[in-house]
């Protein structure tokens, strides 16, 4: 067997949130090692939709969407790299009255956490966004937030890491983790050994599946979201689109790049299976898709299709992630099962993530999102 590599922390998984803790724990003058089973965002992180968004999310979670936007906007000077992340605001249209409540809830809610929306009616609504349908009755607009590249944003970081003193390993499937009276001694399908003190699971849809080892079962399911992008048009669709709704099959989100392609995802998804590592797409998901796109931009209705994927992503029970300190292993943590929603979050959460593993404490609230409040549940 090969002599260990040994470090501060270990962390195992490198989507945005593994390479993000990885740079952000180097930040903090701490030896860590990122291990990855395939390429550095390969999985979720670099098929997600790519939303930089506050607006909608469980409130609770707002200060650690807010920290995390406040990193979004000096990624270049932080990280030395352009991850495409623009600041071009965020739009949700609503369709019925019960919609428009929704929105003023929300809105009321949000404003303590710092959160300002802004409600525009339909007659105004279309004034100031043009392309939004006729049957659209309001919207609630987020100024601050945006979209970046999901496909550059996880190697970006985990290059950082590298560059800060981080050691990176791809391709390198950990196949047993065990913790002794010291360490944790990760063993991997390559026949390395890793050993540290600290060990963070940032496993994804896959987190579950080492939780469990631990005696930390946890009630996540895999699934496939659809995304699907456009032929390029000229460049006229500057917020990042969305609806409020209860309703499944009106959910609907897209973005315009500056290149002029339209990507765009919701309503459903598709299987996704963790042990052959695919996800597939279903046609008729991305039909219906396109019509509740062009329902809320009907201008698009004539575009052609030139790309659809699907992803593994890991969704919990109650849509909320696994984040924070291990419940019954002292120096494990967890932060994984982001349920579709974790791509603004990823620098907050290494960021939080690094700060909790080097001091013992947040200074960014995440009580709601303890491993803890599955015991005997999953």
């Amino acid at each position: 067997m090969p002599e260990a590599n040994v470090a501060d922390v270990i962390v195992v998984g490198g989507g945005l949130m593994g390479s993000a803790t990885a740079f952000f724990l180097r930040q903090r003058g701490m030896s860590v090692i990122l291990l990855e089973r395939g390429l550095v965002g390969q999985q979720a992180s670099g098929t997600n939709f790519g939303n930089v968004r506050r607006q909608g999310r469980f409130l609770p979670q707002l200060p650690l969407a807010n920290r995390s936007r406040e990193i979004w906007g000096k990624l270049p000077e932080l990280i030395g790299e352009d991850v495409e992340f623009i600041r071009t605001g965020h739009l949700r249209v609503g369709y019925r009255p019960e919609h428009v409540g929704m929105m003023e809830a929300y809105r009321d809610g949000a404003k303590p956490y710092g959160l300002d929306l802004e409600l525009i009616s339909g007659n105004a609504l279309r004034e100031r966004f043009p392309f939004i349908g006729p049957e659209a009755i309001a919207g609630s607009y987020s100024p601050h937030d945006g979209h970046a590249n999901p496909r550059l944003s996880a190697p970006a970081f985990a290059r950082a890491a590298r560059r800060a003193g981080a050691q990176v390993v791809e391709n390198c499937e950990v196949m047993a983790i065990e913790r002794g009276v010291e360490d944790f001694r990760v063993e991997t399908k390559t026949g390395a050994v890793f050993r540290a003190p600290l060990v963070q699971i940032s496993a994804g849809a896959w987190g579950g599946r080492l939780a469990a080892r631990f005696g930390e079962a946890v009630p996540i399911e895999a699934r496939g979201p659809q995304m699907a992008v456009t032929e390029p048009v000229p460049y006229a669709i500057t917020p990042v689109l969305g609806v409020t709704t209860k309703e499944k099959l009106e959910v609907i989100y897209a973005r315009q790049v500056t290149r002029g392609n339209i990507v765009f995802g919701g309503t459903a998804h598709g299987p996704a299976d963790l042990d052959t590592i695919r996800a597939s797409v279903r046609p008729e998901v991305t039909l219906h898709q396109f019509t509740q796109l062009k329902r809320m931009v009907p201008a698009l209705a004539q575009l052609n299709l030139i790309r659809v994927w699907s992803g593994i992503e890991g969704y919990m029970r109650d849509d909320l992630p696994v984040m924070g300190p291990s419940a019954k292993v002292p120096g494990l943590f967890y932060a994984f099962g982001f349920c579709g929603h974790g791509f603004q979050l990823g620098p907050g959460v290494g960021d939080v993530m690094a700060e909790l593993i080097a001091t013992g404490a947040t200074t960014t609230p995440i009580e709601p999102f303890g491993i803890a409040r599955f015991a005997g549940a999953a």
